[in-house]
């Protein structure tokens, strides 16, 4: 085989690969946009999170649960005392008619006298409280504003496991754009001097950070 016929067949490969690479890296980069854009802000914003003002609104509602709810959620109780357990379906369809508010099966905290129900999510708090004895029910909602919901749903909190498979997903596609451009970068790095000194640069940069101003 001649000299000009393997170096032929090397660029033919060679323009393959580019060809993968680049198809992987836009495609990658298409599906991380909308993703890398909210990280991006929702960093800046937990960055500063000290300095940027939260003014919660918190609603409190009060009711009373039926009679035969209560009897039926005090004979629940006993048999779950100070365990952690769902509230009974009625009660669940009751809080959601009465406060708009969905249990969703979520853990309720069961002690002699009342029932807990916390109702964590991303930018507030709720929480539900019925006493035993007398069906009191107590009900808070606190909203600290959208600012805290971004910062929440940039961390997974209390965002549900459809958003956590996003966030494990899109970490996979942000991982694939990375690796895709780090080797596009390597096949047109000897007509560009510049590419591995930058590459190294971004390399550097948060490493002599962390190893300094990090203690």
């Amino acid at each position: 085989m001649s000299v000009q016929s393997a170096s032929s067949i090397r660029n033919a490969s060679r323009a393959v690969w580019l060809k993968h690479l680049h198809q992987w890296h836009w495609i990658s980069s298409a599906m991380c946009l909308l993703g890398m854009f909210l990280f991006a802000i929702t960093g800046i914003t937990l960055n500063h999170a000290s300095q940027i003002e939260a003014k919660p609104s918190i609603v409190r509602k009060q009711a009373q649960l039926p009679a035969a709810l209560t009897t039926e959620l005090r004979a629940y109780a006993e048999q779950h005392d100070g365990a952690k357990e769902p509230l009974p379906v009625k009660v669940e369809q009751w809080l959601a008619s009465t406060f708009n508010v969905q249990p969703g099966g979520r853990i309720a905290e069961w002690a002699a006298d009342e029932v807990y129900l916390p109702l964590p999510k991303a930018g507030g708090d709720a929480w539900v409280r019925i006493g035993l004895e007398d069906g009191a029910t107590e009900f808070e909602n606190t909203d600290r504003g959208w600012i805290s919901w971004l910062n929440d749903v940039h961390k997974g909190r209390n965002t549900g496991p459809a958003w956590n498979w996003f966030i494990d997903i899109f970490a996979v596609t942000c991982l694939v754009f990375c690796i895709t451009g780090l080797l596009i970068l390597k096949f047109h790095a000897a007509n560009r001097p510049f590419t591995w000194p930058m590459v190294g640069l971004g390399v550097l940069i948060p490493v002599v950070i962390a190893l300094l101003f990090i203690h």
